[in-house]
């Protein structure tokens, strides 16, 4: 069930639209931003809320990766997998967080600090190898500087 809180945001998105249903990636977000992820139970709820179907709202959900249809930890690390964070030190990057946390892409350290994702491009080719954790984007990045930007996530 959607709260008064997430209905109240999602309506105050909604009229910036001629059809509630276009408000659809907002809402998702909202559910997300509140619940750290967009469950069956909440998709389905929102879905009825939007005047969509389960399925088309699913169909948003999941073809934009910054959308969570499963549970992550309380931080997401996005590792830019393109060409040029390959050659500028890609897999360093990947062998160190994952022997740091024990976890691969699709995983949630043990703790639940943090959780390892791919990400096709972050559009900062002339920075990489480029991470993006949460909403930040961490350019330049290198095995040397890992323990002190992950500090920053508690």
């Amino acid at each position: 069930m959607l709260t008064q809180e997430e209905i109240r945001e999602i309506e105050d998105e909604a009229a910036h639209y001629p059809q509630r249903a276009s408000a659809c990636i907002e809402a998702l977000k909202i559910v997300q931003r509140r619940r750290g992820w967009i469950s069956d139970d909440a998709l389905r709820d929102l879905a009825g809320f939007l005047g969509m179907t389960v399925d088309e709202l699913d169909g948003v959900a999941t073809f934009y990766p910054l959308l969570h249809r499963r549970p992550v930890g309380r931080h997401v690390i996005r590792l830019c997998d393109s060409v040029s964070c390959w050659i500028m030190g890609y897999a360093q990057l990947y062998s160190a967080l994952t022997g740091k946390f024990g976890i691969r892409f699709g995983e949630t350290s043990a703790d639940g600090r943090f959780t390892l994702l791919p990400s096709a491009c972050l559009g900062a080719c002339d920075h990489a190898p480029a991470v993006m954790i949460d909403g930040d984007l961490i350019p330049d990045w290198n095995t040397a500087d890992l323990d002190r930007v992950l500090s920053r996530y508690p």
